[in-house]
């Protein structure tokens, strides 16, 4: 069961890679529109296949995707480091902010 199960996956990071899927950004977008143009003609040849009447409006327009893995990963790189940038002003400000109210306290 655990050799079935391992194959499988092993099998489905094979055919990701095999279609660019784990490549640079150009590739899983060339993958994306490859299968966009290629989905809708072959769920119509299986539902042909299995006897189903399915009209093409019936079926569900693909989704478009507007994502940028990189442009993604980037901001978050950049709001770190900002954060990072910021953290040991923000630390003295806090830290004073801190002290005048431990100070109002004792009074």
């Amino acid at each position: 069961r655990f050799l079935l199960k391992g194959g499988l996956a092993g099998a489905a990071v094979y055919v990701a890679y095999d279609q660019g899927l784990l490549g640079s950004g150009t590739e899983g977008a060339e993958a994306l529109k490859k299968a966009q143009e290629t989905l809708p003609p072959a769920i119509q040849e299986w539902t042909n296949y299995l006897g189903w009447e399915v009209r093409a409006a019936q079926l569900p327009s693909t989704p478009k995707f507007d994502f940028s893995l990189s442009n993604s990963w980037n901001k978050g790189v950049h709001r770190v480091m900002s954060a990072l940038s910021v953290a040991p002003t923000r630390a003295c400000e806090y830290s004073v902010e801190g002290w005048k109210y431990v100070k109002d306290l004792v009074k």
